[in-house]
């Protein structure tokens, strides 16, 4: 997966030198004309698939690929590379492949810690197979980078961890884990950033702001060098899911979101045909290495619709089109008998079945659905007047059989935001006559991110939002995601202090106020200023959205003097959010949070 933006400088074709893999790995153990066979663990197998296919490893030398965890044949005549997580498990799992020196697996072993392994199992396992170790060394990649200006922790369980009322709030081991892993990304991007958070309205942000700042002093004080860093013309925001709740139930246009929210894609895998219903079912990643897919994921579907037809005549003018309108069926006999064409063809036939499977499913019931959730998220019609009665806009959707469970809690949830919450009574007529009774709880649970849902008095939402009247937009996309305002007021210096307290006593003075627009700089005077800019990276505990990563590349469009990086537990996409809230009144037997295997 190849990547742009903060995480592309460090790249090397598709494997993460941000990450220093090619060379504290690979080359650190390298040897001419001698393979080697490396063992991952969960999350390593997950790292190494995100950033290339395992096919690319035989260009490093590796020859077989094994599961740490599992029972394998002995190699005895080659050397192992080991990348695991410094967690009991997995150093078990090789300390079982050297237990005694006459039945040892392999020649030797080259040990490479994703993160910091603690005295204790170090100690085991040196107690243990230290003979058998040629090299062991710890390297900071425990985390993901989901695209060029986005990153996870791949760690969904963290939000029941952190929002669940059946969790023990005295268990500080999930914030901990999560202030590890944002380390790590910190040291990566080389940045000691100012750490802040959004004081309100629950306590996780502060406590996670708190031990990253402290892990990031330690941090800095043990560097290779033996310096201590000092901060960096950075900003690191803390916040918790709750601080926009409206952004992660409404329907969204445009193209990624509204692909991601109304289509079955999973592991960012669309599936499609491209001739009549009975056609072989076809198969499409969406992922960075496909130009077209970062160049239009963030427009809207207008504008998508618009612009892809008219790539597509661009190609097949070039050779004798089939006569007639140009469609999707056209356009694969095109591809049969041209195959010169066909792959510059084949993108661009995708994101067109992707856009029109999503305007077929809008067309049908989403549509309506999106004038009254816009008009209920911002309180006024598209004519710029107050809603009066937010009942009155509601009951429509409420009345209408075409609409699923799903898209009547998410306006019953919108209605509720937009009044600040609403009576036990009228929540309890909701919900009866609505005859959601089975999924009650993905209203009523969010209460526990600190959104209010029941109250004796309902008004108006009152907040403070950036003013955007003058910017054009589609009256069905009138909704700008709260932390936009966050990101822009951040580079501009104009974050409350109360709000936003730092979690360190003497932060370095922020350079953003000093932020000049992108759109007033020659594009090669702005690439040459963002390479010396400051980082601006934002953190949310219990997912993000689509939706908010597209700011993250609007901000840092906008703004030459800072770029933007956006980062969570892990994505999401309304309707799995809502089953995510729902479960979190469901006691489980054992702590969920799973971010490596103990």
């Amino acid at each position: 997966m190849l990547l742009a933006g903060p995480f592309a400088e460090w790249l090397h074709h598709e494997w993460y030198s941000a990450f220093e893999l090619k060379t504290l790995v690979f080359d650190d153990c390298r040897k001419d004309e001698e393979w080697k066979i490396i063992l991952l663990d969960d999350f390593t197998t997950k790292l190494l698939s995100s950033c290339g296919k395992m096919t690319d490893l035989l260009a490093e030398g590796i020859t077989v690929v094994e599961n740490v965890y599992k029972n394998r044949e002995p190699v005895p005549t080659m050397k192992a590379i080991y990348l695991i997580t410094p967690t009991a498990k997995s150093v078990d799992g090789l300390i079982n492949d050297f237990i005694n020196k006459s039945s040892s697996k392999y020649k030797a072993a080259y040990v490479y810690f994703t993160d910091f392994c603690d005295d204790k199992l170090f100690n085991k396992m040196k107690s243990s197979c230290s003979k058998a170790i040629r090299r062991c060394k710890e390297i900071n990649i425990n985390f993901f980078p989901y695209e060029s200006q986005v990153f996870t922790l791949d760690v969904p369980n963290a939000f029941y961890n952190c929002y669940s009322p059946s969790v023990e709030k005295t268990n500080d081991g999930v914030i901990e884990q999560m202030a590890d892993q944002i380390v790590t990304l910190c040291a990566t991007l080389e940045e000691n950033p100012g750490v802040r958070y959004r004081s309100k309205p629950l306590d996780n942000a502060s406590k996670l702001a708190q031990l990253v700042e402290k892990k990031l002093e330690n941090y800095y004080k043990i560097d290779d060098r033996g310096q201590v860093k000092g901060k960096t013309h950075s900003q690191l925001l803390i916040i918790d899911r709750g601080f926009d709740p409206v952004s992660t139930v409404l329907h969204e246009l445009t193209f990624q979101a509204m692909a991601y929210d109304l289509l079955p894609i999973e592991n960012d895998t669309y599936k499609y045909k491209t001739d009549a219903a009975n056609g072989k079912e076809r198969e499409a990643i969406l992922e960075e290495d496909d130009d077209l897919w970062v160049k239009i994921r963030h427009k809207h579907i207008a504008d998508v619709l618009e612009e892809i037809p008219k790539l597509m005549k661009e190609v097949s003018s070039k050779r004798k089109a089939p006569e007639g309108k140009l469609s999707l069926g056209n356009l694969a006999q095109l591809m049969k008998k041209m195959p010169y064409f066909r792959k510059q063809l084949t993108k661009q036939v995708v994101h067109l079945n992707i856009a029109e499977d999503c305007m077929n499913k809008f067309k049908s019931n989403i549509e309506k659905l999106c004038k009254v959730e816009q008009d209920l998220a911002l309180g006024t019609d598209a004519d710029g007047q107050k809603v009066k009665d937010s009942m009155r806009v509601l009951l429509p959707v409420l009345l209408n059989k075409n609409h699923d469970n799903y898209d009547k809690i998410r306006a019953i949830l919108l209605y509720i935001f937009s009044t600040n919450g609403t009576t036990q009574e009228n929540l309890d007529k909701l919900i009866q006559n609505v005859q959601i009774e089975n999924d009650s709880d993905m209203i009523k649970n969010w209460k526990y991110l600190g959104v209010p849902v029941v109250t004796t008095s309902t008004s108006q939402r009152k907040s403070s939002r950036r003013d955007r009247s003058s910017e054009e937009t589609f009256q069905l996309s009138r909704w700008t995601p709260v932390i936009k305002d966050v990101m822009e007021d951040a580079i501009e210096n104009k974050l409350d202090s109360k709000e936003w307290p730092y979690s360190s006593s003497c932060p370095v003075p922020w350079n953003g106020s000093g932020a000049v627009s992108a759109r007033n700089k020659s594009k090669a005077s702005y690439l040459d200023d963002r390479k010396n800019s400051s980082k601006l990276i934002v953190f949310v505990i219990g997912g993000i959205t689509y939706s908010e990563m597209r700011c993250a590349y609007e901000v840092a469009q906008a703004y030459k003097s800072c770029e933007v990086v956006i980062g969570s537990t892990h994505v999401v996409t309304p309707r799995r959010l809502l089953d995510d809230v729902k479960g979190l009144t469901v006691t489980k037997i054992k702590d969920t949070f799973s971010l490596k295997n103990e």
